[in-house]
């Protein structure tokens, strides 16, 4: 027997997104003036009344552990909130609060794949699900949404890669780094296509509050014959500006929820209990005018980052429909030189900007779609203009 560590931490590769925004403070500590566009959390600080209630379950002594699927309350307050929002009927019992929604997926694919199972993941899609697959001993299997398709899934290659080895897919509306919103029946003509089957629809809702295409936000569970098997995945971290706060949740049925109670009790016990005080008044407030400015503000940035974009030599950008990312695409810039430095691909480009430009992106590579990158537009007007410039003479010295 040897002290090795374990294959599943050597398999996984480190948030690569984290690593940039820790090499941008780093730059900052050092003095250096970093605009930073790679961050995916809201610039808006958390609401007053949501900050009200967190005090005052410090105050109130509210220090303790809770049951591990949540507080009652706060589990009530999310089933009155599936029903009100999505015309999804949740018993609170199948309600389980955790610890961000990330924490949520993790779960979900721990509690329902074995060793060796399939779990089809959306490229370009957010960089932790393959790595939450592995965790889960699963094999990742991506499907395509190709910019050219406006970033939506071929069904007949989503039906090709379905397989009897298939345990789940996980589905991602509005998309993390596309941007992309499916319509209502956009979802359904996929869901038709997944309740061929029977397998686990684990459904990423975080950024449905954050739409501008002014469709309405449709879960898979709302599709007909998918509500059993929909995972369906949330929180509120992003519409709420609760980042840190880290109260994510899921909702199932009951085997599914017991199964993930189960988990949980033995390696979190249960999410801050301070957090689910807070989250209650978040959710119950719900769209306040609060949240309506933030979105707005997102909107107008939104416009703007798009429109400067596209009046790049090179550059090509869809506008996002939803979350607070824009995908443009720089393949166009992949071979150039700068100073004897060729940018080969999204990596040298976003590393070379980060350095010499002093800009943090994301390389569109690290969520598999080379040639892309990732802009976050949750961040001042100031800081895009900023950072806007500084790509355009990025790019501009690219030859």
């Amino acid at each position: 027997m040897s002290r090795d560590l374990a294959n599943r931490t050597t398999k996984l590769s480190e948030s690569k997104t984290l690593v940039i925004t820790a090499t941008a403070n780093r730059m900052r500590a050092e003095g250096i003036d970093v605009t930073n566009l790679s961050v995916g959390e809201p610039d808006f600080n958390t609401p007053d009344p949501i900050k009200v209630a967190g005090h005052a379950a410090i105050d109130s002594n509210f220090t303790r552990y809770t049951a591990a699927p949540g507080i009652i309350e706060l589990r009530k307050a999310i089933a009155n909130k599936l029903l009100k929002d999505n015309q999804l009927k949740y018993d609170p019992t199948q309600i389980v609060v955790t610890s961000g929604a990330k924490h949520a997926l993790t779960g979900s694919l721990l509690a329902t794949v074995n060793p060796g199972d399939e779990v089809l993941y959306p490229v370009p899609g957010w960089l932790s699900y393959p790595e939450m697959i592995r965790i889960a001993e699963g094999e990742p299997v991506p499907y395509h949404c190709k910019g050219e398709n406006n970033f939506r899934p071929d069904l007949d290659e989503l039906r090709s890669l379905i397989t009897p080895q298939t345990k789940a897919i996980i589905v991602n509306n509005p998309s993390n780094p596309t941007g992309a919103a499916y319509t209502p029946d956009e979802i359904r003509e996929i869901g038709a296509v997944l309740a061929e089957h029977d397998l686990w629809v684990i459904s990423d809702e975080i950024y449905e509050k954050l739409r501008y295409d002014g469709e309405e936000h449709l879960s898979f569970a709302q599709v007909d014959g998918l509500f059993d098997q929909t995972i369906v995945i949330n929180g509120v971290s992003k519409a709420f500006a609760m980042t840190g706060w880290r109260i994510g949740y899921l909702a199932a049925v009951p085997a599914l929820v017991k199964a993930v109670t189960k988990l949980q009790s033995q390696m979190t016990s249960s999410c801050c209990s301070i957090s689910q005080k807070a989250a209650i008044v978040a959710i119950q407030n719900g769209e306040d005018e609060t949240m309506k400015t933030m979105i707005a503000a997102f909107a107008k940035r939104c416009e703007m980052v798009v429109e400067a974009l596209n009046q790049m030599d090179g550059v090509t950008c869809p506008k996002p429909e939803g979350a607070f990312y824009a995908f443009p695409d720089i393949s166009a810039f992949l071979g150039k030189s700068v100073n004897g430095k060729r940018i080969d691909n999204s990596i040298d480009l976003c590393q070379w900007l980060l350095e010499e430009k002093h800009i943090a992106l994301v390389p569109g590579a690290a969520f598999g779609a080379e040639g892309f990158i990732r802009i976050s537009f949750a961040a001042s007007d100031e800081d895009l203009k900023t950072g806007l410039q500084r790509l355009k003479e990025g790019l501009a010295e690219l030859k």
